[in-house]
């Protein structure tokens, strides 16, 4: 980003493709919500044309929403161009008000619509009302509740004390 503030939001989903000879740059056009000023995050530098997959190199012409969302979501480009999602409000956790209701203990599946990255205790901590703590005291799972995923999950919740 050109100016110091951290947030960014796309523009419009353009992409720009430039070529130099045989070689070709593509870059993710953004637009800082604090300064209105357009960047440019680098998705590919000064690759051969050959490198690309045709429907790819169309989608980047057409300025696809699927391929700028999927790129916006690459971890590597993002650490590549030093910017960071802002993903507050970006989630919630649908549980049905007669699931905790239920005899002890409860099983919950836990899909994900959009690969939006999560602390599982979190989520679980906010959809059930429960402090962390409890959460880790009171949940069963076989990933880690601590570190954020972005894959489905199920989790079995246990009676409390």
């Amino acid at each position: 980003m050109d100016c110091r503030s951290e947030s960014a939001t796309t523009g419009e989903g353009r992409f720009r493709v430039n070529a130099n000879g045989k070689l070709l740059d593509v870059w993710l056009l953004v637009r800082c919500i604090s300064c209105n000023r357009t960047s440019k995050l680098t998705v590919h530098e000064r690759m051969p044309v050959s490198f690309f997959d045709p429907d790819e190199l169309h989608r980047y012409h057409i300025n696809d929403p699927e391929m700028v969302a999927s790129r916006l979501l690459d971890p590597l480009l993002a650490r590549r161009n030093r910017f960071v999602l802002d993903w507050t409000g970006a989630w919630r956790l649908h549980t049905p008000s007669a699931c905790l209701d239920e005899a002890w203990p409860v099983q919950v599946e836990v899909v994900f619509e959009d690969p939006v990255p999560v602390r599982p205790e979190r989520l679980i901590a906010h959809a059930l009302g429960f402090s962390r703590p409890e959460v880790l005291r009171r949940i069963k799972c076989d990933i880690s509740l601590r570190r954020p995923t972005i894959a489905g999950f199920t989790f079995t919740v246990t009676a409390g004390d």
